[in-house]
């Protein structure tokens, strides 16, 4: 098991302001950070890569796209787009040294069309990332769907959904994850979710209900923990929180209020409860 924290809690850019946050998780004993791709450049990239090494901490990458790089598009242009941006974020995944790049990648975020996928939609999905899952090959990559809410988005609202996608394109490079605040929204039954996906489950999301500290709110973690053992889940861990620090990103994730006293303590006391829960 890995133990991350996923850097939007401070930033959509890293930059050497974030060292010390760095510093900060690695004393805390989390095993790696996960790095939002918003921006392209490379450079940036491989001094992350190198910070992240000299304090032995290891890494994941995350990103999203809108509607200008949307991969089940029905116009092609923006389906070239859209690879072309992908192909940039598989890049600075390699550059930095993460190996798994994870995301709601498979669809633009906040474009709805008031219906759910079309089957049209699902062979454009499907085409595009078993080319993209090719590319992602070769740089010793893996790609890493992240199902949404349908408040999100309505192209995979669930798990089974995602498996089912994953199960379909059949690649060795496309995998999911899963995230305790979708599945809180849009799972009937935790432990059967879990147990759907768990074929293809590369990476875990462990996000309170309100986007705040894990284990402070109402996500069923009991279930949540248990099942993952029962699965003999065994890849990355990493806290996804929110905050007020990022007026843009606040106004993305609908956080108005402040969930926490710092992002230090939230950092400490997830570490703390998630260690402690899975050793239970």
């Amino acid at each position: 098991m890995k133990y991350g924290m996923n850097m939007l809690l401070w930033t959509t850019a890293v930059d050497p302001s974030h060292d010390s946050v760095f510093g900060m998780l690695k004393e805390c004993g989390y095993d790696g950070v996960e790095i939002p791709i918003f921006q392209l450049d490379e450079a940036n990239f491989q001094r992350i890569g190198k910070k992240l090494d000299s304090l032995k901490l290891d890494r994941t990458t995350v990103v999203c796209v809108g509607a200008a790089v949307n991969p089940i598009s029905p116009d092609a242009g923006i389906r070239k787009a859209a690879m072309e941006h992908l192909k940039k974020a598989v890049d600075l995944s390699r550059v930095c040294g993460s190996k798994l790049l994870a995301g709601p990648f498979h669809s633009a975020i906040g474009e709805f069309t008031g219906k759910g996928p079309t089957s049209d939609e699902w062979q454009r999905g499907k085409e595009f990332f078993t080319n993209l899952a090719d590319y992602a090959k070769q740089a010793g990559v893996t790609l890493v769907l992240e199902y949404l809410n349908r408040f999100e988005c309505y192209f995979l609202n669930t798990a089974a959904d995602t498996a089912r996608f994953c199960r379909e394109v059949n690649h060795p490079n496309l995998r999911m994850m899963y995230d305790t605040f979708h599945a809180n929204i849009e799972e009937k039954d935790i432990a059967k979710a879990i147990r759907d996906c768990a074929p293809y489950t590369v990476h875990v999301h462990i996000s309170e209900n309100d986007r705040g500290t894990p284990g402070e709110g109402h996500v069923d973690w009991d279930t949540t923990f248990k099942t993952l053992k029962e699965t003999r889940y065994d890849g990355w861990m990493v806290v996804e929180a929110f905050g007020l620090a990022l007026p843009d990103l606040a106004a993305a994730t609908k956080i108005w209020r402040r969930m926490f006293s710092s992002e230090e303590q939230l950092s400490r006391d997830a570490l703390r409860f998630m260690k402690s829960r899975w050793a239970s």
